[in-house]
């Protein structure tokens, strides 16, 4: 008995396509996920501690998929605080930090966390922790950062403007010019740096002497530089902070697993390992790219797209 021959269709083909495609960024997003588990569980073995990451990046799912800004988050404070208190206390934490900062309540509570676990907490940033993600690292027993890896100062700001510039600009102008709105924001922008600098002491309490504490609290909230100022590793040690360079390869293996939305002509690229040695390096960069300069762009973006009234750090 002859079986009859099934016929497909430009229609048939079209669906066939169409479910691929909507099934593909999914898998691939599992995929990714599957793989991050993987390494992160590679790196307790290595390092025998809890690897907590909190990782903000746009993050696309390609064809039918669109980028997410993301930042520290009531959400966040929620997740990480609750993987510390699972943690056994003689189990030391990694957490690892990548991110433009955040909501000043997500970042406090979750520094607050850190500073009063009787177990060690190294915090680990392989390329950016601005603002609250500066914070949450002061709270560590130890700062572990690239050579290349940046902080950020955490002065607060409210809506789309820094709490220090907001002081400044009433008291260069009388206060018959100023209106009942601008002076409601300055007596918030005194508040919000002021328990930020109460925040910074309290995280740095036994860690560092009064004098460091007292001075780090207020230069890195006072407004001294601009919001997107990158710490280095070296000015940071300059600062004061104590910080090493001896960050894991994992760590930075890692990072390459949360990557940026794909564009369609990468602007930088290079062979890895000894396929450099093998056939030379290859290095196109047209255009500087976020992650070459995070702090700079993602901070901003960060700030600007919150509601105006929410006081951030970052």
């Amino acid at each position: 008995m002859a079986v009859p021959a099934i016929r497909i269709g430009v229609t048939d083909l079209f669906w066939i396509f169409f479910i691929f495609s909507s099934l593909q960024p999914m898998l691939k997003q599992r995929m990714l996920e599957a793989s991050r588990r993987r390494l992160i569980a590679e790196i307790e073995r290595r390092r025998g501690s809890r690897v907590i990451l909190l990782a903000h990046r746009q993050e696309t799912m390609s064809f039918l998929g669109f980028p997410i800004v993301r930042y520290i988050d009531i959400n966040d404070w929620e997740e990480v605080v609750r993987a510390i208190h699972l943690t056994d206390p003689s189990v030391p934490i990694d957490l690892i930090l990548h991110t433009p900062g955040g909501l000043v309540l997500a970042a406090t509570q979750i520094a607050r966390a850190i500073n009063r676990r009787k177990g060690k907490v190294t915090v680990l940033v392989p390329h950016y922790a601005m603002s609250g993600g500066t914070l949450i690292a002061l709270a560590a027993d130890e700062i572990i950062m690239s050579d290349h890896a940046v902080l950020g100062p955490v002065d607060p700001q409210l809506g789309q403007y820094p709490a220090a510039s907001l002081l400044r600009a009433v008291q260069e102008k009388s206060k018959d010019r100023l209106d009942d709105e601008t002076l409601i924001l300055a007596d918030q922008a005194k508040k919000a740096i002021a328990q930020i600098q109460a925040t910074v002491r309290e995280l740095l309490e036994g860690k560092y002497s009064d004098s460091v504490s007292d001075t780090l609290a207020v230069m890195l909230s006072e407004g001294k530089w601009t919001h997107d100022f990158p710490i280095t590793f070296d000015f940071a040690k300059v600062l004061g902070l104590h910080v090493n360079s001896d960050i894991p390869i994992e760590v930075s293996k890692l990072m390459t697993l949360y990557p940026q939305p794909v564009r369609r002509t990468p602007t930088v690229e290079y062979l890895l390992g000894n396929e450099s040695l093998s056939e030379g390096l290859s290095l196109r960069s047209p255009a500087r790219t976020l992650e070459q300069f995070p702090s700079r762009t993602v901070g901003n973006e960060c700030v600007r797209e919150e509601t105006e009234n929410r006081a951030w750090v970052a």
